[in-house]
């Protein structure tokens, strides 16, 4: 009698664990991109945009893990990145590039200090043309401090 009822159980656990599981990243995966000059009207100048790989580009619009640095550039609390390194050696700093930063957007406000490290999850966004914006942004996402 039980084992009909586990048999129809067993793919319905498989299904929801696939839908609420979140793929994790490494800054490597980040690191599947090149950069190109191209000019921008808005700000008449060249910018050095992504043209992003094949790898990386699995992971567009998919929910997914980072862990790195948290950093509040804007000080305010309105800008927030993860980076691959602290603060002292962020990509505007000379010690990385743009690929080893990704910007987030916290469902909450989040209560992270600069450069404590945490994981973070949520949908992928590769951004190649906004130059407002990082190129690669975390929306809706959630976070925990790693000890």
């Amino acid at each position: 009698m039980y084992k009909p009822f586990f048999l129809f159980l067993f793919p319905v656990f498989l299904m929801v664990q696939s839908v609420s599981a979140q793929l994790e990243v490494t800054w490597q995966d980040f690191a599947d991109v090149n950069f190109e000059p191209m000019y921008n009207e808005k700000y008449d100048v060249h910018f050095l945009m992504p043209k992003f790989g094949e790898r990386i580009k699995t992971y567009q619009g998919k929910k997914v893990q980072i862990t790195g640095y948290f950093l509040d550039i804007s000080g305010t609390g309105e800008v927030f990145l993860v980076s691959a390194n602290p603060m002292a050696s962020c990509f505007f700093c000379g010690a990385a590039g743009p690929e080893s930063i990704v910007e987030v957007n916290f469902k909450e406000r989040p209560p992270f200090k600069t450069d404590q490290v945490v994981q973070v999850t949520g949908i992928l966004e590769l951004n190649g043309n906004n130059v407002d914006h990082c190129n690669y942004i975390l929306k809706e996402a959630s976070g925990k401090l790693v000890n």
